[in-house]
């Protein structure tokens, strides 16, 4: 005898225990009344295929519109006359069980939806507020010089020549932040199209210590590659934008280092595809709960200090969203008082030429 408990239970076979045991009671109430077996026995049928028919008949009429207007919640179709007709005639019926778990694997998509929509809409707040205040800091400044200027300081040509000279800084720093901004939305778009090559990482890295050679004679920092990394490897990617972001984790690396400490690069090689770059520096490190942010767009680890240092805030979201137009992921390591490590990997070779 099936089990009614089962979850597996189907609508046919309710029907056809219900009919069973409702055609059984009548039966025997009719021997009880008519002691006529024959009687009995044509009760049984007639009573079990009514019962049967009116049960099976309702319970598919009324689940299975029910379920149909489920679906058409759920996936927001419209089907076509033919693809009702097979879904209807062709296609098994679904269990309830089977409903159940696709009410709730939807129910589990649209709460995941939902907390993204969420989580954007704060990143969304925190971008604009972040956003005006970066801009507020230099359009105050300029306002202030120019205001003054226009109070009579223009007049003495010592100050007018200090402050025109401010105030053209912190247009240079407005002008940088808006590039900065609108390079961020175009590689976010994919309306900046990458430009591959193949070069030597390590000979790339070299360009750029020697461009930085001054500023970190200043701090008395030294450039290195790692014990054994020093070999030419290449690469396949779009050089400019490979420096750009090389350029942005070491100028970090400068900002941030101590006096007297070592910059070093390392290149790997991780198999027949990959080449994997890390800069390190031993400066004061980050604290681990800023570590999952630190690639956001303006955000700062430490805003006071960071303030003092200057910058966009929008070094390391650029970065990012370069390594990542490659197809290629970045990751960071860091301990305060240790330093930091910033990682990014990239193709060793053109992957369509490989294939052909």
């Amino acid at each position: 005898m099936p089990d009614l408990s089962s979850k597996n239970t189907s609508p046919r076979l309710l029907a056809f225990l219900t009919a069973l045991v409702v055609a059984l009671i009548v039966s025997l109430i009719s021997i009880l009344f008519h002691h006529n077996l024959v009687d009995a026995v044509i009760i049984f049928i007639v009573s079990f295929v009514a019962t049967f028919g009116m049960y099976y008949y309702t319970i598919e009429r009324f689940i299975y519109r029910k379920i149909k207007l489920i679906y058409k919640f759920i996936y927001q179709t419209k089907a076509t006359k033919r693809e009702e007709f097979f879904y209807e005639n062709i296609l098994p019926k679904k269990s309830i069980e089977e409903v159940n778990a696709d009410v709730q694997e939807w129910a589990k998509q649209k709460k995941d939806e939902i907390e993204l929509l969420k989580l954007n809409e704060q990143f969304r707040k925190e971008f604009l507020m972040n956003l005006s205040h970066e801009l507020r800091t230099p359009i105050f400044t300029i306002q202030g010089y120019v205001e003054t200027l226009l109070s009579g300081a223009i007049e003495d040509a010592e100050v007018n020549k200090k402050f025109l000279s401010n105030a053209s800084k912190s247009i240079d720093r407005l002008v940088q932040l808006v590039d900065n901004v609108d390079e961020i939305s175009k590689l976010e778009s994919s309306r900046m199209p990458l430009a591959y090559e193949t070069f030597t990482i390590q000979e790339l890295c070299k360009d750029i210590f020697e461009e930085f050679s001054l500023k970190a004679d200043e701090k008395n920092l030294k450039f290195e590659f790692k014990k054994g990394t020093e070999g030419g490897l290449k690469v396949y990617a779009d050089k400019g934008r490979i420096k750009q972001a090389l350029v942005n984790l070491i100028e970090n690396a400068i900002k941030y280092g101590n006096q007297n400490s070592t910059i070093a690069v390392g290149c790997y090689e991780l198999d027949n595809n990959r080449v994997y770059i890390e800069v390190s520096d031993d400066g004061p490190g980050i604290a681990e709960e800023h570590l999952p942010r630190i690639f956001e767009r303006f955000y700062r680890a430490d805003r006071s200090r960071n303030r003092n240092i200057g910058g966009t805030g929008l070094g390391l979201a650029i970065v990012k969203h370069i390594i990542e137009a490659h197809g290629q992921t970045i990751n960071v390591r860091s301990k305060i008082g240790v330093g930091s490590s910033f990682g990014f990997t990239l193709d060793s070779r053109n992957k369509s030429k490989n294939m052909d």
